[in-house]
């Protein structure tokens, strides 16, 4: 991941455009290597379930993960198992007092459909984010939390008369970039939501210099985009879900007699296959290295 090498060294230069840090050996003799500081907001349904799908992926960095898990003071979290929430999550504010946070996750969240000034915790997710963008190098918002940081940027969502839910091809606007630079070209990841942003307000805003497009989805449009500064980062797929995830929410739905779901796109619920783990991987890794090569050292 880092290469240790002279300022003189010929390829410094190409080796830098290619994504790759190079110290100095002095530098490096200097650099305190510890683990790098997640905080992962958790508002998913059975919170302790959705744990493992976030900490796979960050866990398959070379770099040392500890993660932090959050609470949010204003939502009850009705579905989660209460000794659970009481012994391993802390509020916000206690992560940030123990210890410098160097990333934030904010998870999805089953409240897209409902404008945001009706969600209890709103408030509170304003806060943590106007926080963060102050203070923490780089947030990751998915799904909700990723239209949570369009609409803290400016951008309304947009609510579907149909969910969005299968799996897509999506295609990579941004071969150079730090996070989606070594993303295939085209890529496959699976989908689940009501609302979304709309691609001639996003083209707009990248005009403006509000946001940064990344990646466009063949359904629900651009599906990976941050903010202007590139301190807030949005994915509005679930890039960190397994198979048997998207089998049991549409199991959920139609229990629920939802008319406005149909059978998962692109998926065999009877064969469940997971097409997009090399998206999910490369895709968190990406990131991980972006926070360990901006961190001070």
């Amino acid at each position: 991941m880092t290469v240790v090498i002279g300022n003189d060294y010929h390829a410094r230069e190409a080796l830098q455009n290619a994504r790759v840090q190079c110290i100095s050996p002095d530098d490096a003799s200097r650099e305190d290597i510890r683990a790098l500081r997640i905080g992962i907001l958790n508002i998913m349904p059975q919170a302790e379930t959705y744990e493992f799908m976030l900490l796979h992926p960050l866990g398959r960095s070379v770099i040392q993960i500890e993660p932090v898990f959050i609470r949010l003071e204003d939502h009850v979290y009705s579905s989660s198992d209460q000794e659970h929430l009481a012994d391993l999550y802390v509020t916000f504010e206690d992560a940030v007092r123990q210890r410098y946070l160097d990333g934030l996750i904010v998870t999805g969240a089953p409240v897209e459909e409902k404008p945001y000034e009706e969600i209890t915790y709103w408030s509170e997710v304003q806060r943590i984010l106007r926080y963060a963008r102050n203070n923490i190098p780089t947030t990751l918002g998915l799904c909700w939390g990723g239209l949570a940081i369009a609409k803290f940027v400016g951008i309304e969502k947009v609510v579907y008369p149909r969910k969005i839910f299968g799996v897509y091809r999506t295609r990579n606007l941004k071969p150079g970039h730090r996070i989606t630079g070594d993303l295939d070209d085209e890529f496959d990841c699976p989908q689940s939501r009501y609302s979304g942003v709309d691609d001639a307000v996003m083209e707009r805003e990248q005009a403006a210099g509000n946001v940064n497009l990344l990646a466009k989805a063949e359904v629900g449009g651009y599906l990976i985009f941050e903010s202007g500064d590139g301190r807030l980062l949005a994915h509005l797929g679930h890039a960190e879900y397994e198979p048997e995830r998207l089998v049991a929410e549409y199991e959920r739905d139609m229990k629920k007699g939802r008319t406005d779901v149909g059978t998962p796109e692109h998926f065999d619920l009877e064969h469940p296959l997971n097409t997009w783990r090399s998206h999910r991987t490369e895709f968190f890794s990406q990131w991980i290295k972006f926070i360990h090569e901006t961190r001070s050292y």
